[in-house]
């Protein structure tokens, strides 16, 4: 995918779910991953002719382990002239050796998504980017109807009252596997995650399970994500008509 397809897609989310207001100040939440760094790349892109002006941050929340370098993807932020925040914790430690945790997964997301917010709030940002994409959406609805048992996922804009923020999700409209051309299209400075749960997790589980059904059935991941758009779930705003 070439970065003029990526904008594509990223506007069309912004203008449908009105995610970008003039003045805005949005905090970039960068993990390391391919997703976030190829939001960051089409935020700062689009930043440069959007008629809403508005400025950003990244921010990068360290969990702690020693394996995990940022070098690279300082200089990324550098070369796209993006501040970059890099917020160190022992949320690693925490959750591995003091707490022993043997499903981790819900406490670190929210260990993380706390320190990201935090910042975020030190900065003056008003805005949180989170790099969901549409498969992502598609997986988190499977995930509710096999485990829940309830249709849902998560909305393109989120206010979250107790931090007075709003989360945007640009890349909700993005496929994976475009994702994946972009960084290689692009040498995306990618660093993989060190944590043992990573492949393990209930998430991969309906990421190959949505890939056999996609598979076996042409078209069916495209057909839920209409689904989603046009469930009226909970929390989520109305599409705004785009031309």
């Amino acid at each position: 995918m070439k970065l003029q397809q990526l904008l594509s897609y990223t506007r069309k989310a912004v203008d449908d779910y009105g995610m970008i207001l003039s003045g805005d100040k949005i905090a970039v939440g960068i993990s390391g991953g391919k997703d976030s760094l190829a939001m960051l790349y089409a935020l700062k892109h689009l930043q440069r002719f959007y008629p809403n002006h508005f400025e950003l941050s990244a921010i990068m929340v360290h969990l702690g382990y020693e394996e995990f370098h940022t070098d690279r993807i300082q200089d990324l932020c550098m070369e796209l002239d993006v501040p970059l925040h890099i917020v160190k914790t022992d949320i690693a430690k925490i959750i591995f050796q003091d707490r022993k945790e043997h499903s981790p997964c819900s406490l670190c997301a929210k260990m993380r998504k706390g320190a990201l917010n935090d910042k975020a709030k030190e900065l003056g940002c008003n805005k949180v980017a989170y790099a969901h994409h549409k498969d992502d959406i598609v997986e988190t609805m499977l995930l509710s109807l096999i485990y829940e048992g309830r249709f849902y996922s998560f909305s393109p804009v989120t206010y979250l009252d107790r931090m007075d923020l709003t989360v945007i999700r640009p890349l909700m409209y993005v496929p994976e596997a475009d994702v994946i051309g972009f960084q290689n299209r692009y040498n995306l400075p990618v660093e993989k995650n060190p944590c043992s749960q990573d492949g393990f997790t209930r998430r991969e589980y309906v990421k190959k399970l949505l890939r056999n059904l996609n598979l076996e059935n042409p078209g069916v991941k495209n057909r839920m994500f209409t689904a989603i758009l046009n469930g009226n779930i909970t929390g989520w705003p109305e599409r705004r008509e785009t031309k």
